[in-house]
């Protein structure tokens, strides 16, 4: 639709995840408006995070260092670790200040479809983790998708046999929602969870 480098940008701004054709639009045009010097501030932070951000050599989260703060902080519970799919999802848990313990990033979820296998996953890195008697409980904090539960499934079958209790988060209602809206399956992952009324 445009000439040239203009239109090199919005495609390029396109292929981001959650950009669409009208919002890479836009964002282009806003960068075209914008001072030069934002502009360069922008592609400097957007070299530097390519030149200085890898991944933990522990749990596979986002890091600077060779560790991530969470794998070197002495005062997280060593003794459970979550596994989450992507390292957003840390950052999710993080949040809520409920998780005192540490992390393992499976860097995405079994999907057939997709073609992705337990061997694209970071779980032979998961194991060793595991052998040395420290890790009492893992939760698995994987989407309550297909996806998401297939993983869960593999790894609950995968790790139960090491004697170690896997626990997997809660699903159904959120807090603030109306019965009458939920589908079938949240419904019926309410009922399956119910607990104790306090």
């Amino acid at each position: 639709m445009y000439e040239g480098v203009v239109q090199d940008l919005i495609d390029e701004l396109g292929r981001l995840p959650g950009v669409g054709p009208k919002s890479a639009q836009r964002i282009a045009f806003h960068l075209l408006q914008a001072e030069p010097t934002d502009v360069r501030r922008l592609a400097d932070v957007l070299m530097e995070v390519k030149a200085k951000v890898r991944f933990c050599s522990v749990c596979f989260n986002v890091s600077e260092d060779e560790q991530c703060r969470i794998c070197r902080d002495p005062r997280r519970d060593r003794a459970v670790l979550c596994v989450v799919e992507e390292y957003k999802d840390v950052v999710a848990i993080e949040r809520t200040r409920e998780f005192r313990g540490r992390y393992h990033v499976l860097g995405g979820a079994i999907s057939p479809i997709d073609g992705i296998g337990p061997d694209q996953l970071r779980i032979k890195e998961l194991m060793p983790r595991l052998n040395d008697g420290v890790v009492l409980e893992v939760v698995l904090a994987t989407d309550p998708n297909l996806e998401g539960e297939a993983t869960a499934t593999y790894l609950t079958r995968l790790l139960r046999p090491m004697g170690l209790q896997v626990t997997r988060l809660a699903s159904g209602l959120p807090v603030g929602g109306d019965l009458e809206y939920a589908d079938e399956v949240t419904l019926g992952r309410a009922f399956a969870g119910r607990r104790a009324a306090e």
